[in-house]
């Protein structure tokens, strides 16, 4: 079997003229391809396609469509003087002759209704009074304590579009002077999605050139050759290449946590590649350098295999996930990590041979460092295998429980899904979403889908019990304000008596509602809350206070609760269908789905793992034993997030899945070797085997994967640079673990000692 792998290795490095000139046309269609990748960075994009609350939202959309709407408050210290409302017309006036955009303030209401309005002294008076005679403005963030407000409403329908009209917003902000406005604050999801989606795009540029650096400082002190360096990276870059491609046929899209697919499959290709060369440069005296390189490809051919085999079901595994983007990424992993492998036993050997890396023979490793550490662990680690196997098990048993928390006294770690939390606190995005928080309210919205009999929406008993239910909803203290087709019959009723309820009495309600259609056709704003088309669809838009997944819950709860009493009060309502709908119901079920993806990733990735384990370890112990670098490391993690305050999110989720599918790979080759030098001497002597043969290059891959991740900690992105940063902590504590708590556990079940424990006699049992 040996010699047939041989000669397969042999077959590749005879034709590696045509190999070259393969890969090369390869890299030249991966690069076009990879151009043609659609973005889909949005928070909007996190459900697959196929849930039914996507559906339904989808549906709901194409009836009536979610414009982006964005708030801007002009802040001042009298935000009722005349200046302030001076200015507040002036930019008003500037955005009106943008294109696609369309302004709404209380200004301007107040303009419409009374013509001769100036904002002199009396004129300021009498629209603040108007103004705060109802709670209508101030519910919509339209006026409150210290600002004036506009709502700003984007005809754009995609993300490009919205960024245009967002920048010709900030130039109009920009040109209008604002003599008595302190500052005019932005406030809205497409200002926080612009910049999530412009940041996770920036992450790879970010970390790319540091890693890059670190590759070119690694390779050449590691092997003191250019041409080394000129084949590991010409393979790295088109490995990379081919993983990034591959999307544009699967039909995958660039996401929010897409950077980490490109970085994934290089620090994993990295780590073989140096597996590889690092056996190559071990030649010994004697044989042949074209010999060697064959043995050193067929020795390592089935680590690297096993290690890559379990990185791509592990990765596989989060195809389970609901989360359309870390199941793709997944996927998208698997599937840039399997065509790496193809990769590295296929251009490598042919760049090897072509431009004639040499081995250790003819130009020195740096490892005597190395080998004098590697030397004292075998006896450092029997005397210490009982508090090394300890203090393992009682740090990853703190691990689990930061993690899931202990029922009735410690909750388990914090889920931010909040478009939000994805936003750095200094920027001045944040800093005025948390103004608006403070003295508006709540940000999230969710829109209830009301299906009447075809015509039946405009009925005055159906629109009775619409303003039932909305005035129901509006009184609960998490909810914030309430927009719907009776809206407007309300500011009409205000503008004419100064009362905003509407009567409860059917006759009275049907003599105020008799003109609702006439409205429909003279109020644009009005269409947007009835479909025209049918008359049978109407929405109710509900700002509330909350962030997770269980405040939506509760409001969805309350909400039903409002429609069944409507219902029971106003019988034209039987027989209506009443829906929950929008993005913010989208965002909650990604928060609730964030946990089970952690949960049942892991639970998958671990089993798979296992099984790969199964078909390279011998020894049952051995296959539980290898995990415990990986699970110690995770483990430790997440105690280390709950100290901090690091909260699981859409890419932080990914930690278990990304640590166990990468490490793995060390303890596959450290038992690879652990076997292959056991004999006479035992324990110690296969340990100090493994460890001459790949401890070398487990430290260094372990540098590659962290420094990989660290780059992350660039992004201007909190949740990458959260993850690259915890990441790459974890690649060293498994490290770490490689060379203490795996070899104390292998003393610990082994019973055995070291020669220099035994007095220099033959590892002996005890």
């Amino acid at each position: 079997m040996d010699t047939r792998i041989e000669a397969v290795f042999a077959w590749i490095v005879r034709r590696r003229a045509p190999i070259l000139a393969i890969y090369a046309l390869l890299l030249a269609a991966a690069i076009a391809l990879a151009l043609r990748i659609p973005s889909d960075a949005g928070i909007a994009g996190l459900v697959v396609p196929s849930d039914p609350d996507y559906v339904a939202t989808r549906a709901f959309q194409r009836i009536f469509q979610e414009r982006p709407v964005v708030l801007l408050l002009l802040e001042a210290d009298d935000a009722w003087s005349p200046e302030v409302l001076r200015d507040t017309q002036a930019l008003e006036t500037a955005l009106r002759a943008i294109p696609g955009v369309v302004p709404y303030s209380a200004l301007d209401v107040y303009r419409r209704t009374h013509p001769g309005f100036a904002p002199t002294e009396s004129g300021a008076a009498d629209f603040r009074r108007f103004a705060t005679g109802t709670m209508f403005f101030r519910r919509q963030g339209l006026v409150g304590e210290g600002f004036q407000g506009l709502a700003v409403s984007l005809d754009a329908d995609t993300p490009a579009r919205r960024d245009a009209l967002l920048d010709r917003i900030d130039e109009a902000i920009g040109r209008v002077p604002h003599g008595a406005v302190r500052a005019v604050r932005r406030v809205g999801a497409p200002y926080v999605e612009a910049w999530i989606e412009r940041a996770s795009r920036e992450a790879s540029v970010r970390w790319f050139p540091v890693f890059g650096v670190f590759v070119v400082a690694l390779v050449l002190f590691l092997y003191r050759s250019v041409r080394t360096l000129v084949a590991i990276l010409a393979t790295l870059g088109t490995a990379v290449a081919l993983g990034v491609a591959v999307a544009h046929p699967l039909g995958f899209s660039f996401t929010v946590v897409s950077a980490l697919v490109p970085l994934t499959v290089m620090v994993t290709t990295l780590a073989n590649l140096v597996y590889l060369q690092s056996r190559f440069v071990d030649q010994p005296e004697g044989v042949d350098v074209e010999a060697h390189r064959l043995f050193a490809l067929r020795n390592k051919l089935l680590p690297v295999t096993a290690s890559t085999l379990a990185a791509v079901l592990g990765f596989a595994a989060l195809a389970v996930s609901p989360i359309r983007p870390i199941r793709e990424m997944g996927l998208w992993t698997a599937a840039g990590l399997a065509l790496s492998w193809v990769t590295v036993f296929t251009l490598f050997p042919a760049l090897q041979r072509a431009v004639r890396t040499p081995t250790g023979r003819a130009v020195a490793v740096r490892s005597r460092w190395f080998d004098r550490v590697a030397a004292a662990i075998p006896v450092g680690t029997w005397r210490l295998r009982v508090p090394l196997v300890a203090g393992t098990l009682a740090l990853a048993t703190a691990g689990l429980v930061a993690l899931t928390g202990i029922s009735g006294r410690l909750p388990p770690m914090k889920v931010g899904v909040d478009a939000l939390d994805y936003v750095d606190p200094s920027l001045p995005i944040h800093r005025d979403m948390r103004f608006y928080l403070e003295r508006v309210g709540g940000t999230n919205v969710a829109r209830v889908w009301v299906t009447t009999p075809p015509g039946a929406v405009t009925d005055p008993d159906v629109l009775r019990g619409l303003d039932a239910f909305a005035s129901a909803v509006e009184r609960r203290p998490e909810v914030t304000s309430v927009v719907g087709p009776t809206t407007f019959l309300r500011m009409r009723r205000y503008l004419a008596t100064g009362q905003d309820a509407l009567p409860t009495d059917p006759a009275a309600f049907a003599a105020l509602a008799g003109d609702v259609e006439q409205l429909l056709l003279a109020e644009p704003e009005l269409r947007a809350f009835v479909d025209t088309a049918s008359l049978s669809d109407a929405q109710l838009t509900v700002v509330f206070r909350g962030s997770e997944e269980k405040d939506f819950q509760t409001l969805a709860a309350e909400l039903r609760t409002d429609w069944d009493r409507a219902t029971d009060a106003v019988p034209a309502l039987r027989g209506v269908q009443m829906r929950v709908v929008g993005e913010s119901l989208l965002q909650a079920k990604v928060g609730a789905s964030l946990v089970p993806t952690l949960a049942e990733s892991f639970a998958l990735t671990a089993a798979l793992i296992f099984l790969v384990f199964l078909l390279v370890f011998r020894s049952a112990a051995a296959r539980l034993m290898a995990m415990i670098p990986s699970v110690f490391a995770i483990l430790v993690t997440f105690l280390g997030m709950r100290l901090t305050g690091t909260p699981l999110n859409l890419a932080t989720i990914l930690i278990a899945t990304t640590v166990l599918g990468t490490t793995e790979n060390d303890q596959i080759h450290f038992f690879h070797h652990l076997n292959e030098g056991e004999g006479p001497a035992g324990l110690d002597g296969a340990l100090r085997h493994a460890l001459r043969v790949s401890g070398r290059a487990i430290f260094f891959a372990t540098l590659i994967n962290a420094a990989g991740f660290l780059g992350l900690s660039f992004s201007s992105f909190p949740p990458l640079r959260q993850f690259g940063v915890i990441t790459a902590a974890a690649f060293l504590l498994a490290m770490v673990a490689d060379f203490t708590a795996l070899p104390a556990a292998l003393w610990l079940t082994r019973r055995e000692r070291p020669r220099e424990a035994a007095g220099g006699q033959e590892t002996t049992r005890r």
